[in-house]
């Protein structure tokens, strides 16, 4: 390689760094956060909402029907647990409440019995005191006792009777609320999805006994989509509720999406030991929430994704208008 030659590569490789360097700079300041005025600005990753599909009862989980990636709808099933042992439980019930209502008949027969002994008994009680004030040597007065301890015994079974009756009647609503209770356990084998979304984990497979309390699958909300980011003290303290705001991915610096504030942190998040100057008070930094609307989420379900980076601009001042690039531009 000549002299020549040398220095033409070297002049090439210095061309290309400043071509490179030039085109980092841009990326940083056209497209990274900038301080604009009236706004504030953070990074941040979109998240959703995740929910849990767990098991309400201990048991061997028995299928699954949706893999990592699957979108679901409201009140679609998602995963099953054996329900053998439950429904062996139903049986016993069920048996319960048939032993109950043959109780509760038996009482209401005996509650007969007793208050047919007790018409008897009170008719002999009348007898004799009619007898024995008539003629008080034709009845004793020992029969005249005997006659009204039967009645005050007739009457006690008779309560007793009617005791019992209650108790049958209790005995039954609580085998119906047992019966009761294992169906909505063996509805609760059926796992289903509490709202519509997106598998994100499989975190059990078929043949796995679960504890109560057991996660099976992991679905993310899509309509619930938010970026959080961190603002310092003398911004935070301008952001209000309801806020606009924009959100420009990384991976997709053309669109803009609009959002709005839904949430602001009441406590700093990052706090110094002592808190006790004007410098040190304004390191404090705020954890604001950026949610996306769930009807614009809807449109664009299939492209909406979680963990993508993006940087977030949210308008301070309502009065000041958005900058041209910064107004809403969304796929198509």
């Amino acid at each position: 390689m000549t002299r020549h030659t040398v220095k033409k590569a070297a002049a090439i490789g210095a061309l290309l760094a400043m071509v490179l360097g030039g085109g980092v700079l841009y990326w940083r300041y056209s497209l990274g956060p900038q301080e604009i005025e009236g706004f504030a600005s953070g990074n941040g990753r979109i998240e959703a909402t995740e929910i849990d599909i767990a098991t309400k009862r201990a048991g061997r989980l028995e299928e699954v029907l949706v893999n990592e990636g699957d979108r679901v709808e409201p009140g679609q099933v998602l995963a099953r647990v054996d329900r053998q042992s439950l429904l062996a439980e139903l049986r016993q019930a069920e048996a319960r409440v048939n032993q109950a209502y043959t109780e509760r008949d038996h009482a209401k027969a005996v509650i007969k019995q007793r208050e047919s002994e007790c018409e008897l008994a009170e008719k002999d009680l009348k007898r004799t005191e009619k007898l024995y004030r008539q003629d008080p040597g034709a009845v004793s007065r020992e029969q005249l006792e005997h006659d009204t301890v039967a009645v005050e015994t007739a009457q006690a079974a008779c309560a007793a009777a009617e005791a019992q009756l209650a108790n049958a009647e209790a005995a039954i609503q609580a085998a119906l609320a047992e019966v009761e209770r294992i169906k909505a356990d063996l509805d609760d084998t059926v796992l289903r999805a509490s709202r519509g979304g997106r598998v994100l984990y499989r975190l059990a497979e078929p043949g796995e006994v679960l504890p109560a309390g057991g996660k099976v699958l992991t679905v993310l909300d899509l309509t619930d989509v938010y970026m959080t980011i961190f603002l310092p003290t003398a911004q935070a303290g301008r952001v209000s509720l309801g806020a606009e705001a924009r959100i420009v991915f990384d991976a997709a610096p053309e669109y803009v999406v609009p959002a709005a504030v839904s949430f602001v942190a009441p406590r700093a998040q990052f706090t110094p030991k002592e808190v006790e100057t004007r410098s040190e008070r304004d390191k404090l930094m705020f954890r604001i929430k950026l949610r996306i609307a769930p009807e614009l989420l809807k449109k664009h379900i299939e492209k909406v994704k979680t963990g993508v980076p993006g940087v977030a601009y949210v308008r301070l001042d309502p009065q000041i208008e958005w900058p041209q690039r910064l107004e809403v531009r969304l796929p198509e």
